[in-house]
């Protein structure tokens, strides 16, 4: 009788510990599911479906998520087909690479701001660049003028076989046609550092347009930002 009791008293002990505890795991438990997303969607045949999941007869349209009290927490997109996703993966790379040129064009446009903060600035460099040009031409001119010299007496000294230039020594002949060379060649030179002037201007042409705009933005008319603080008094 005494082993019935004791066995009895045990059982009781071990359920008034238990109890406590599955009803703490029932209320975590409960706790979870209430904080559970639930989807909503209206089908194809404009009935409005409710889960506690994505919703499988929705895949081809939008879908909600909704807090437990309601309230919309995202959008679900459709599911997208292998075309559509194709058509959209290349969407989304073109925007990519324009919102990479724009910000590659916002920090060239930093950049010649910084570098020419005023018209001066810009236009010493462009003075500076052509000075440059124009002394390369200057000094390939100096050349050709020592090059006529050096012609001008080969052929003093071709005059003696006027009569019959075959005659005349082939390092007279030789020394003829490397002038004659040397002269085409600081020819094509001066033409290329001419045409190296214009590409010069027409650069710095095209960021003196840009540059207006910048100058402009930076530094807008007094009066414009007079009008804008002003306040009106009665």
């Amino acid at each position: 009788m005494n082993a019935t009791a004791s066995t009895e008293e045990t059982k009781l002990r071990l359920s008034s510990l238990l109890t406590p505890a599955l009803a703490g795991l029932a209320f975590l438990l409960g706790g979870v599911a209430a904080a559970q997303d639930i989807y909503s969607c209206v089908d194809a045949r404009g009935r409005t479906l409710t889960a506690d999941r994505p919703i499988a007869e929705c895949t081809d349209r939008a879908q909600r998520a909704l807090s437990p009290s309601g309230m919309v927490k995202r959008q679900i997109g459709p599911s997208l087909t292998a075309h559509e996703q194709s058509a959209q993966d290349e969407k989304d790379r073109r925007a990519a690479e324009l919102r990479a040129r724009e910000a590659e064009e916002r920090r060239r446009d930093k950049a010649l701001l910084l570098r020419y903060p005023t018209p001066e600035v810009h236009d010493r460099e462009r003075a500076a660049a052509l000075l440059q040009i124009d002394e390369i031409i200057k000094a390939s001119n100096k050349r050709r003028g020592e090059l006529a010299d050096q012609r001008k007496s080969l052929g003093g000294e071709l005059e003696f076989y006027v009569k019959d230039p075959s005659k005349a020594p082939g390092s007279l002949k030789r020394r003829l046609e490397e002038n004659a060379g040397d002269v085409a060649i600081q020819q094509r030179f001066i033409a290329d550092q001419e045409q190296e002037k214009k590409r010069v201007n027409q650069r710095f042409d095209e960021e003196l347009a840009k540059l207006r705009l910048l100058w402009a933005l930076a530094n807008p008319p007094a009066g414009s930002g007079a009008s804008g603080s002003r306040t009106v008094r009665n």
